[in-house]
Protein backbone atom coordinates (compact mmCIF):
# COMPACT_ATOMS: atom_id res chain seq x y z
CA UNK A 1 0.00 0.00 0.00
CA UNK A 2 1.21 3.31 -0.60
CA UNK A 3 2.22 5.29 1.67
CA UNK A 4 0.50 8.77 2.06
CA UNK A 5 2.50 12.32 1.43
CA UNK A 6 4.77 13.82 4.46
CA UNK A 7 4.07 16.83 3.57
CA UNK A 8 -0.07 17.57 4.79
CA UNK A 9 -0.66 20.03 1.77
CA UNK A 10 0.19 17.32 -0.51
CA UNK A 11 -2.88 14.89 1.23
CA UNK A 12 -5.67 16.09 -0.67
CA UNK A 13 -4.56 14.36 -3.38
CA UNK A 14 -3.59 11.00 -2.02
CA UNK A 15 -6.18 8.57 -2.74
CA UNK A 16 -6.14 5.62 0.15
CA UNK A 17 -6.33 2.14 -1.54
CA UNK A 18 -9.77 0.52 -1.10
CA UNK A 19 -9.71 -2.32 2.01
CA UNK A 20 -10.92 -5.50 0.60
CA UNK A 21 -13.22 -5.95 4.12
CA UNK A 22 -15.27 -2.96 5.52
CA UNK A 23 -13.39 -1.51 8.72
CA UNK A 24 -15.59 -2.47 12.13
CA UNK A 25 -18.84 -4.78 11.11
CA UNK A 26 -19.86 -7.65 9.80
CA UNK A 27 -19.80 -8.19 6.12
CA UNK A 28 -22.25 -10.15 4.52
CA UNK A 29 -20.20 -12.64 2.49
CA UNK A 30 -21.24 -15.22 -0.01
CA UNK A 31 -18.97 -17.86 1.43
CA UNK A 32 -20.45 -17.37 5.00
CA UNK A 33 -23.54 -18.66 3.63
CA UNK A 34 -22.59 -21.80 1.72
CA UNK A 35 -19.87 -22.70 4.22
CA UNK A 36 -20.61 -21.56 7.52
CA UNK A 37 -17.34 -21.01 8.97
CA UNK A 38 -18.24 -18.89 12.06
CA UNK A 39 -20.43 -21.82 13.23
CA UNK A 40 -18.44 -24.52 14.28
CA UNK A 41 -21.32 -26.19 15.66
CA UNK A 42 -23.16 -26.49 12.79
CA UNK A 43 -20.65 -26.89 10.35
CA UNK A 44 -19.56 -30.18 12.31
CA UNK A 45 -23.04 -31.08 13.11
CA UNK A 46 -23.79 -31.14 9.57
CA UNK A 47 -20.93 -33.40 8.23
CA UNK A 48 -21.16 -36.13 11.47
CA UNK A 49 -24.70 -36.34 10.04
CA UNK A 50 -23.85 -37.25 6.23
CA UNK A 51 -21.03 -39.61 7.39
CA UNK A 52 -23.26 -40.88 9.66
CA UNK A 53 -24.89 -42.51 7.49
CA UNK A 54 -22.09 -45.14 6.88
CA UNK A 55 -23.60 -48.38 8.91
CA UNK A 56 -21.58 -49.22 12.21
CA UNK A 57 -20.39 -45.50 12.87
CA UNK A 58 -23.71 -43.73 12.64
CA UNK A 59 -24.68 -45.53 16.31
CA UNK A 60 -21.65 -42.83 17.04
CA UNK A 61 -21.88 -39.89 14.95
CA UNK A 62 -25.67 -39.20 15.16
CA UNK A 63 -26.19 -38.90 18.76
CA UNK A 64 -23.27 -35.95 18.54
CA UNK A 65 -24.89 -34.74 15.35
CA UNK A 66 -28.14 -34.01 16.99
CA UNK A 67 -26.33 -32.18 19.89
CA UNK A 68 -24.06 -30.31 17.92
CA UNK A 69 -27.24 -29.28 15.51
CA UNK A 70 -29.00 -27.69 18.50
CA UNK A 71 -25.90 -26.01 19.78
CA UNK A 72 -25.24 -24.93 16.32
CA UNK A 73 -28.76 -23.79 15.92
CA UNK A 74 -28.83 -21.72 19.26
CA UNK A 75 -25.51 -19.64 17.89
CA UNK A 76 -27.38 -18.88 15.37
CA UNK A 77 -29.95 -17.63 17.21
CA UNK A 78 -27.65 -15.48 19.26
CA UNK A 79 -25.30 -14.59 17.03
CA UNK A 80 -27.16 -14.17 13.22
CA UNK A 81 -24.10 -12.70 11.39
CA UNK A 82 -22.68 -16.45 11.97
CA UNK A 83 -24.77 -18.19 9.69
CA UNK A 84 -25.45 -21.96 9.45
CA UNK A 85 -29.19 -22.26 9.91
CA UNK A 86 -29.60 -25.15 7.38
CA UNK A 87 -26.20 -26.75 8.41
CA UNK A 88 -27.58 -27.19 11.54
CA UNK A 89 -31.02 -28.58 10.87
CA UNK A 90 -29.60 -30.72 8.53
CA UNK A 91 -27.53 -32.16 11.32
CA UNK A 92 -30.45 -32.29 13.57
CA UNK A 93 -32.72 -34.39 11.33
CA UNK A 94 -29.82 -36.90 10.13
CA UNK A 95 -28.67 -37.43 13.61
CA UNK A 96 -32.54 -38.04 14.72
CA UNK A 97 -32.84 -40.00 11.99
CA UNK A 98 -29.42 -41.88 12.94
CA UNK A 99 -30.33 -42.48 16.50
CA UNK A 100 -33.65 -44.15 15.16
CA UNK A 101 -32.62 -46.58 12.88
CA UNK A 102 -29.51 -47.66 14.82
CA UNK A 103 -30.06 -47.95 18.31
CA UNK A 104 -34.27 -47.57 18.75
CA UNK A 105 -35.01 -50.20 16.24
CA UNK A 106 -32.27 -52.35 16.94
CA UNK A 107 -33.13 -52.38 20.98
CA UNK A 108 -36.79 -52.39 19.97
CA UNK A 109 -36.22 -55.72 17.93
CA UNK A 110 -34.08 -57.29 20.78
CA UNK A 111 -37.13 -56.25 23.21
CA UNK A 112 -39.54 -57.99 20.95
CA UNK A 113 -36.94 -61.21 20.54
CA UNK A 114 -36.31 -61.32 24.37
CA UNK A 115 -40.66 -61.01 24.57
CA UNK A 116 -41.42 -63.92 22.25
CA UNK A 117 -43.36 -62.04 19.78
CA UNK A 118 -41.24 -63.36 16.79
CA UNK A 119 -41.56 -67.09 17.24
Amino acid sequence: MARPPDDPDDWEEYEERPRRRPVGGESDEPMATIIPYKNAKALIAYYLGVFGLIPCVGSLLGPAALVLGILGLRHVQAYPTAKGTGHAITGIVLGSIEILIYLVLPLGFLLLGALGVFK
